[in-house]
């Protein structure tokens, strides 16, 4: 018994039939579009209509690979801006070494062209560290006796007086820098040739010199040394003048001045290899310390004595003035009065030829 659908529900064509005339349609319209190419502007609508379909359809598939793609992209800059740091880090690194070693290489450029311009033999020293001592102003040298340093013996560079070697090792040398307050050098300026002396201040970083006040002596005045010790030859730099004090209850007025020499800024430095075996050798530090206690005692004696001897005259003084007051006169001490002397008389006493 065959069951049909009601008329209302009737489906047309069966599928089969769809099926070979929709198949029968596909390759006659491929038949004549390879042999006639006349489909190619219908291909070219039906495309372009269809386009925006085909977008909303891709769309799901280019939001994931959008997605994925900024995940997998944020992670590799994170990465590469990781290794750019570090790459960074350490192109500083060279970078500050490069220049480190540029200027370490023109202040030894600079060191040997002195070299070949001083008359004297010289000897290149690198600074190895700071003395222990805080308070004075010395550096250890990699030079020693075995290399010839010997003590005494003064160092430079390029720009002028460093210091002077005060104690020897066999494979070291103590340098004592220009700063410190036992260090002497007499300088003379180089403007006019009035000779001095100039001295340290410990931390300081000026120099001292004391001359007296009519001394002639500007800012900006250059002091050069002097070479009257025999250590330092003449001529080399040590300071520039860079402030006068003038007191006027003094007759000396105190000249600071900064000193020549890069002190603290160059690790390399020039030691002239000065004969000073003839010379007398540096004072300790005990021996220095003994004698300005000795000065300071006799300057404190001198100055009672001298007030003494001005009070005394001052009495004697007052009682030539006034002859009457003979209370004044008796109260003087017998073996301090002013007698006169002999011969006066009141007259001049004639020479006879």
């Amino acid at each position: 018994m065959q069951h049909s659908p009601p008329p209302l529900f009737k489906q047309g064509a069966s599928a089969r039939v769809k099926v070979v005339f929709f198949a029968v349609l596909s390759i006659s319209l491929l038949l004549v579009d390879s042999r006639l190419k006349s489909l190619g502007r219908v291909r070219q609508v039906v495309g372009t209509a269809l386009y925006p379909l085909q977008m909303l359809a891709l769309t799901p598939r280019d939001g994931a690979m959008h997605l994925s793609d900024y995940f997998a992209s944020t992670s590799r800059l994170q990465k590469e801006i990781a290794q750019l740091k570090e790459q960074q880090l350490l192109n500083a690194e060279s970078l500050h070494q490069n220049a480190f070693l540029s200027t370490e290489n023109a202040q030894l450029r600079k060191l040997v062209e002195l070299k070949e311009r001083t008359n004297s033999k010289s000897m290149l020293a690198e600074i190895l560290y700071d003395a222990r001592d805080e308070v004075t102003r010395k550096v250890i040298l990699n030079r020693g006796s075995q290399h010839g340093v010997t003590l005494s013996q003064p160092v430079i560079d390029e720009h002028g007086v460093v210091g002077q070697v005060t104690r020897v090792f066999p494979l070291t040398s103590e340098l004592t820098l220009l700063t410190d307050k036992n260090q002497v050098i007499p300088v003379q300026v180089e403007r006019n040739g009035l000779r001095s002396v100039i001295n340290g201040r410990g931390r300081s970083p000026f120099l001292e010199m004391r001359v007296t006040t009519n001394a002639d002596v500007k800012l900006g005045d250059v002091l050069v040394t002097s070479g009257i010790d025999g250590i330092y030859p003449e001529g080399l730099q040590v300071a520039k003048v860079a402030q006068v004090e003038n007191k006027a209850t003094t007759t000396f007025e105190t000249v600071l001045c900064t000193p020549a020499a890069a002190l603290d800024q160059h690790k390399h430095v020039l030691i002239l290899l000065v004969d000073t075996h003839n010379l007398t050798p540096p004072e300790s530090e005990d021996v220095r310390a003994k004698k300005e206690k000795i000065n300071r005692r006799v300057t404190r004696d001198s100055n009672v004595v001298g007030k003494d001897v001005t009070k005394e005259g001052t009495t004697a003084e007052s009682n030539e003035t006034n002859p009457a007051s003979g209370s004044n006169a008796n109260s003087i001490p017998q073996d301090k009065r002013l007698d006169p002397p002999a011969n006066a008389t009141g007259k001049l006493k004639e020479v006879k030829p």
